[in-house]
């Protein structure tokens, strides 16, 4: 069974929130990330400020997967982690 664009939101705010607050993430992770944005790109009852969003986290999730040092990565990245959570809350 499919995810609806509501439970595809809910995992990508887990995703993040995770990276945000462990500091660490996975390869794996990051393509997840990248999948769930490409599938949300393509909703169409997905806000246009969401979809805003989504574009800088398919970059992040791109920056991720060819990073060789991941975690320092998503450590860079820990203001926008927790800012795209909240705006996705904010707009979806």
């Amino acid at each position: 069974m499919p995810l609806g664009h509501q439970d595809q939101l809910n995992l990508l705010k887990d995703i993040l929130s995770n990276h945000q607050t462990d500091c660490c993430g996975s390869i794996s992770e990051c393509e997840q990330l990248e999948r769930l944005v490409k599938s949300l790109m393509i909703n169409g009852n997905i806000n246009q400020n969401v979809k805003t969003i989504l574009e800088e986290i398919y970059e992040y999730s791109q920056h991720g997967i060819n990073s060789s040092q991941l975690d320092t990565h998503i450590e860079s990245h820990q203001n926008e982690l927790s800012q795209w959570v909240q705006d996705i809350d904010q707009f979806s």
